[in-house]
């Protein structure tokens, strides 16, 4: 239900469970830290996911059951923010609950039109992981998170982008290849020099 491909430095992530709208379970979410974790050695990171939706965030009898509160989640998104190589979330459309913090680590997030984003952690009785809030309030402003959070907004793809919470919104069949257009300075540069801006801009 993960693919990985690697190709020349590149490694493409999919998320490909698209029958439950790739809702993420606790051995998914562990073979997505290990990939992450192995990453070191990519030039480039791009993650995306199969059919209409990116992930409906975790699955909810596993989330009932203790998943919602794992610390895998805070693995993941510790191991991707912690790559030193460019990571480009390619959202393939909506992005709900803790499948957040995966793509709040990643550089660079771009999104189809029909994506929506919501994380409706208060109406289940959860609280969001740690870092998912201090991410997305630096990307967009404490008012805007808590409108998500706390109002349990769903955001169009249109307003992400106003609010920067993706980088842009582009045609589904665009999508793919405009994140490798995004990741192919680095990848043909010096790793050491993409890690070095990387470090640059924090």
């Amino acid at each position: 239900m993960i693919e990985l491909n690697k190709e020349d430095g590149l490694w493409i992530v999919t998320l490909n469970n698209p029958g439950k709208a790739n809702a993420l379970t606790g051995a998914m979410l562990t073979e997505l830290a290990e990939i992450a974790e192995a990453a070191s050695e990519a030039r480039a990171l791009i993650l995306t996911g199969a059919g209409k939706v990116f992930s409906a965030g975790a699955d909810l009898d596993e989330a009932r059951a203790g998943l919602a509160t794992s610390d895998v989640w805070e693995r993941l998104s510790g191991a991707i923010a912690a790559l030193p190589c460019l990571t480009v979330a390619a959202l393939n459309g909506t992005l709900a609950g803790g499948a957040n913090g995966m793509v709040l680590a990643c550089d660079i997030r771009i999104a189809v039109p029909s994506a929506k984003f919501f994380y409706p952690v208060m109406k289940l009785g959860f609280l969001p992981q740690p870092s998912d809030p201090v991410r997305m309030s630096a990307l967009i402003g404490p008012s805007r998170t808590k409108m998500i959070l706390m109002a349990g907004q769903k955001i169009t793809a249109d307003d992400a982008y106003s609010f920067g919470l993706v980088d842009r919104v582009v045609a589904p069949d665009d999508l793919m290849q405009t994140a490798r257009d995004l990741v192919a300075d680095s990848i043909a540069a010096d790793p050491s020099i993409a890690a070095g801006i990387a470090g640059l801009c924090g």
